[in-house]
């Protein structure tokens, strides 16, 4: 019998003028049989440290240091637990009118299948759960399933056994997702305000044994990074 995953997903930095240097997508990823178990063990840290409302990377302060340090050793001590990023690079020279149609969203997807197609087996089904963002969010899902379903692309609808939007509040392993892309964004834009941020992502890279700076070996499950360099177009000159 196939097994059936869940995928959290969210973004940071994708929009196209928004003056950063980066573009992240990333994902947490784990058994459904996990699910409530993880969830649940969450939570309870979180009680423990008197943490209440949603878990940001924006919220990351001194005054609950503790608290995400402790959320860090746990995700790095699950075994069942896996996170991904993709990493845009040098947004500003992306070329879209060369490469993608002219659309920043065609992009996006073809970045969202970079993310996801590494994850992806033909022998499991996968519940695939992307953080609500704008007004447009349905029909990016609606999109996204037909570029993952994609029979040249070899995924059929069978793997894809659910796609929906959902708000990070009702999901804690959404949050989740939000924390560990939140500490990839902030060290890849070299950012250095925050002294309980650096040292989440100190006692995160610790865990790993490698920074956040660079792509990871594809085989690498717990914690892998995939960075992109857009390509630049040459144009030569025959006269």
């Amino acid at each position: 019998m196939n097994e059936i995953f869940n995928i959290y997903c969210d973004e940071s930095c994708h929009l196209q003028n928004d003056r950063q240097p980066v573009m992240l997508l990333g994902c947490v990823w784990c058994p459904l049989t996990e699910i409530s178990r993880l969830a649940a063990e969450l939570r309870d840290i979180k009680k423990r440290h008197r943490a209440t409302g949603e878990l940001k990377w924006t919220k990351v302060s001194a005054a609950r240091l503790e608290f995400y340090l402790e959320l860090v050793s746990w995700f790095l001590a699950e075994t069942p637990l896996h996170f991904r990023s993709l990493i845009v690079l040098n947004k500003p020279a992306l070329n879209h009118e060369y490469f993608n149609q002219g659309s920043h969203d065609e992009f996006y997807y073809k970045m969202y299948f970079s993310l996801l197609s590494k994850i992806l087996s033909p022998e499991e089904q996968y519940n695939v759960y992307l953080d609500i963002k704008d007004t447009r969010s349905r029909r990016k899902v609606r999109k996204l399933r037909e570029v993952l379903c994609n029979d040249k692309y070899d995924f059929t609808s069978h793997m894809i056994k659910h796609i929906q939007n959902i708000h990070s509040k009702e999901s804690d392993l959404m949050q989740l997702t939000d924390f560990l892309l939140g500490a990839v964004s902030y060290r890849q834009r070299r950012l250095s305000s925050n002294v309980a941020k650096e040292a989440v992502i100190k006692r995160l890279e610790e865990g790993l044994r490698r920074d956040l700076l660079h792509s990871t070996p594809l085989r690498e499950e717990k914690f892998n990074l995939f960075l992109f360099t857009p390509r630049q177009v040459v144009y030569v000159n025959n006269t």
